[in-house]
């Protein structure tokens, strides 16, 4: 009788301590983050700017090409465009706030510095310094969160895309632009609803006062995540 009710008593201590263990397992090895998981960059330029081009980052100066204007000189409400560069395989693009000095700017854009631990944050207002050997914003270091100054690294600029259309027009404008050598592929998925909200927020808060209408359509096309 004794050991019938150890067995029992151990049976019992055993199906209250699977559970737990389970639990504790999901905590300590959670998946990493995936990249639809968080805010990206092309997005909330987008929604910021007003300039309508869809796809990785890295693939907007060439899109531009004939429906935008563009250039190396930075103007208010512009899209700072970064190719692919280093880690950085899908480029970058930021919406200019500021312009400060010859050489220096403020700049909004999302998913540049993890703040916190996360990736996917919009900072706002944030400074870029022209660090070309000519003033010509053909290289940039940008301010990164974790330091709380200006990153290290110089990246290579294509030049600023600015929301004036050129005479051609060519439409809403999409491609599947995948850095050469890269098997990933664009992410389609639609925005978590808590994301799109955000950007709706922050974009609603610093569009320039005078860009026009922004097509929104597209930024349930986007890869969510450069």
């Amino acid at each position: 009788m004794y050991l019938t009710t150890l067995n029992a008593l151990a049976a019992s201590l055993r199906n209250a301590i699977i559970p737990i263990l389970l639990v504790l397992q999901a905590i300590l090895l959670a998946p990493p983050a995936r990249a639809e998981d968080y805010l990206q960059c092309v997005p909330f330029a987008r929604e910021l700017s007003g300039i309508q081009i869809y796809g990785d980052a890295h693939s907007w100066w060439d899109q531009a090409a004939g429906i935008y204007q563009r250039g190396t000189a930075p103007v208010e409400g512009a899209v700072l465009s970064l190719p692919s560069y280093g880690a950085m395989q899908l480029g970058h693009v930021a919406v200019v706030h500021e312009i400060v000095d010859s050489r220096t700017i403020l700049i909004s854009h999302a998913n540049w510095s993890p703040i916190n631990g996360r990736r996917g944050q919009i900072e706002r207002k944030v400074m870029a310094r022209d660090v070309s050997e000519y003033n010509d914003w053909s290289l940039v270091r940008i301010w990164y969160a974790p330091i709380g100054k200006l990153g290290t690294t110089a990246f290579p600029v294509n030049g600023f895309i600015y929301p004036q259309r050129s005479a051609k027009d060519a439409g809403r404008h999409w491609v599947s632009a995948t850095p050469e050598g890269s098997t990933r592929q664009p992410n389609r998925k639609l925005f978590d609803r808590r994301l799109e909200a955000e950007l709706a927020h922050y974009a609603a808060e610093e569009r320039p006062a005078d860009t026009g209408p922004t097509d929104l359509i597209g930024e349930l096309l986007d890869r969510v995540g450069s």
